[in-house]
């Protein structure tokens, strides 16, 4: 019997140092991911700018940000959810924390379940994703320029939730497609990415379409399905974000978040 609880005990003592050191990995990232970065919160949106952008780009920015609001550089944020590792399996209940950079290019997730935490980021323009199970053994760790391409369209499709980032500048591009589509292009650090964007009669995204690598595999059709718009710090976000991986086999759906909180230039982690 003792023998029994020593093995216990150890085992819950391994486990335990295992979850703090990823901890204080993950705040040293998160400073790193901040230190890359400069503030741009001089810089104010007018709706002026908007002058030559296509009428539903246009209805978006008129809709979801006001006169004279300040250009984000930080963001911090918490979300709730579910997630899938394979389309087969069951969803699992998802915690998530996220830090990104607007002036530089960069963010940083970490997502945690029962069984496992992964950290997804992009970081000096270089993307990484770690995952680790039981806070222990790292099971998967990508790396490489397709994981590059994903990281890059994860920051620019979730600026979203920071849409003075998608305002046009050297890098950013909006194309006219249509009344209730456009097309945005960003080019960075020798990569050009792109989305399709869809637009509803109000002004708010309802989705977005892209190609990203899935894995290291070849460019699959992904789509990103925004919905459950809300006021939050003087600033219109959808709250509720849906992955899908179109695939030839079926829909894949991997990945359903829901904000808990979000700040602006606060670089500093929760």
């Amino acid at each position: 019997m003792l023998i029994i609880l020593f093995i216990v005990g150890l085992i819950g003592a391994v486990l335990i140092i295992g979850k703090i050191n990823l901890t204080n990995r993950f705040s040293k990232e998160v400073k790193q991911l901040f230190s890359q970065s400069g503030d741009i919160s001089n810089k104010t949106f007018d709706y002026n700018m908007l002058a030559n952008l296509p009428e539903p780009v246009q209805r978006y920015f008129r809709h979801v940000l006001k006169n004279g609001q300040p250009y984000i550089s930080y963001v911090r944020l918490t979300h709730t959810g579910q997630f899938k590792t394979n389309q087969n399996k069951d969803w699992v209940d998802i915690q998530g924390e996220q830090y990104f950079t607007t002036e530089k290019p960069g963010f940083i997730w970490k997502g945690v379940t029962s069984m496992f935490m992964a950290r997804d980021m992009y970081i000096r323009d270089t993307g990484r994703l770690v995952v680790s199970l039981f806070s222990i053994f790292n099971i998967a760790d990508g790396k490489g320029e397709k994981l590059d391409q994903g990281e890059l369209l994860r920051w620019l499709g979730e600026s979203v939730w920071f849409p003075t980032n998608l305002l046009p500048d050297e890098n950013l591009q909006w194309t006219s497609i249509d009344n209730t589509s456009s097309k945005l292009t960003f080019s960075y650090a020798g990569l050009t990415i792109f989305y399709i964007v869809d637009f509803n009669d109000i002004g708010e995204i309802t989705q977005l379409r892209t190609e990203r690598y899935m894995g290291n595999e070849n460019l699959e059709p992904w789509v990103g399905k925004l919905s459950d718009y809300k006021e939050i710090n003087d600033i219109i976000i959808p709250t509720a974000i849906e992955g899908i991986w179109k695939l030839a086999k079926g829909d894949y759906s991997y990945a359903k978040f829901k904000v808990k909180a979000i700040e602006y230039n606060k670089p500093e982690k929760f």
